[in-house]
């Protein structure tokens, strides 16, 4: 089996020093600051759809708006990242990062083992799909990445199974074809979302207890829960190859300006033309995201010329 990492996960990235500056570490927002602009990882309940969770998750703390991280359909439960306030607009990142579920798979037959694994095998990497017929896109063919996919457990004609893969893979489409290529047919049993590029199950919170977290903050002023719970935007970000940019750069980016090299203090390598990165100040706190204009090389290499092209700014936002 396909050892269970996103892409982003096996590229070693090393940071590149372009002008030698102290990095300082990223300092801690408020509870009040988070609540207006950070993240929940939601342990999705089954029956409510995304929306409407996030809509909940909205009300229970007071957040001016929400949004959340890729639709779940109403019976599936697990990781549904949502952000509040002005953080919203960062969703975007996470919506084409991989995803991860463990799914129960109902085979119609008995099949061995090792047909099964072939099976598996055969259903990794690049696959084609055609969405099903109630969904949100175009019903044409498409391609889509399958990262991994593992076996957890066998019991009868029940299947466990842990799958990574690409942002509007469908997994009960997954698994009736891997039934027709089984020659048994198979349908989903049950789905969990397991995982939202770096978001796991072990952050995850639930409605219930968000509501009790935020009690105990409003009521007695004790914030130890809530700030277990709200996570800052710049974990939605770790997944993105990132740029730490001089302080003189805040205000021009903040405007809207395209960073030239000039500004550039350090990087990650590995960074390709076309590649969405996270521009970041010297205190690591996300300043915007931008499609980069040079590769890592050529960014540690010229010394004028523009970087990346600033796309959607987060600094400095009321």
């Amino acid at each position: 089996m396909a050892e269970s990492l996103f892409p982003w996960e096996r590229i070693q990235r090393k940071i590149l020093i372009k002008k030698q500056e102290v990095i300082a570490d990223t300092p801690q927002p408020t509870v009040a600051e988070l609540l207006q602009y950070g993240l929940v990882n939601l342990d999705k309940p089954r029956g409510p759809t995304s929306h409407q969770a996030a809509e909940w998750v909205k009300n229970i703390l007071g957040a001016s708006k929400a949004g959340h991280s890729g639709t779940l359909d109403p019976n599936v439960t697990g990781v549904l990242v949502v952000a509040l306030g002005r953080a919203t607009r960062i969703t975007e990142a996470l919506l084409h990062a991989g995803k991860e579920y463990v799914a129960v798979m109902y085979l119609h037959g008995e099949i061995p083992e090792n047909k099964l694994k072939e099976a598996f095998l055969k259903f990794t990497g690049r696959i084609t799909q055609l969405p099903p017929v109630k969904s949100a896109v175009k019903r044409v063919e498409r391609e889509r990445n399958v990262y991994y996919a593992e076996i957890l457990e066998i019991h009868g004609q029940y299947i466990l199974f842990r799958i990574g893969c690409q942002a509007g893979t469908y997994i009960r489409k997954y698994i009736h074809d891997l039934g027709m290529y089984l020659g048994c047919g198979a349908h989903m049993a049950e789905l969990r979302r397991t995982r939202v590029a770096a978001f796991e199950e072990k952050t995850l919170v639930t409605l219930q207890d968000l509501a009790d977290a935020f009690w105990y903050y409003k009521n007695e002023g004790n914030e130890k829960m809530l700030r277990r719970f709200l996570q800052p935007i710049e974990n939605a970000v770790r997944h993105l190859p990132k740029i730490w940019v001089f302080d003189g750069c805040m205000q021009p980016l903040s405007h809207g300006r395209d960073l030239a090299v000039p500004g550039i203090m350090q990087l990650e390598s590995g960074i390709s033309q076309g590649d969405l990165v996270a521009i970041l100040s010297q205190y690591s706190t996300l300043i915007s995201l931008g499609i980069a204009r040079m590769s890592s090389e050529e960014m540690m290499q010229n010394e004028k010329g523009i970087a990346v092209k600033n796309d959607k700014v987060f600094i400095g936002e009321m």
